[in-house]
């Protein structure tokens, strides 16, 4: 019997240790995150939070328009 294969996937990868902020440009080993690779600092989305969400839950990406999770719910 073979031993089962290694399993791949999302869930596997492991993250970056530093992401770089799409608005300031500074290293963080924290930032926001969406899908289409946009990554915003807590500083920033702060800053911006009054474009970014109009109910405190979610947030919406400027690059692609789409809804985000602030995992507070």
């Amino acid at each position: 019997m073979t031993p089962p294969a290694a399993k791949t996937g999302a869930y596997r990868r492991r993250r970056e240790k530093e992401a770089v902020c799409h608005c300031c440009g500074a290293t963080f080993s924290f930032c926001w995150r969406c899908r289409c690779g946009f990554r915003i600092c807590q500083t920033c989305m702060l800053e911006n939070f009054w474009g970014m969400s109009c109910n405190g839950i979610t947030w919406q990406c400027p690059d692609c328009g789409d809804q985000n999770g602030l995992g507070n719910q």
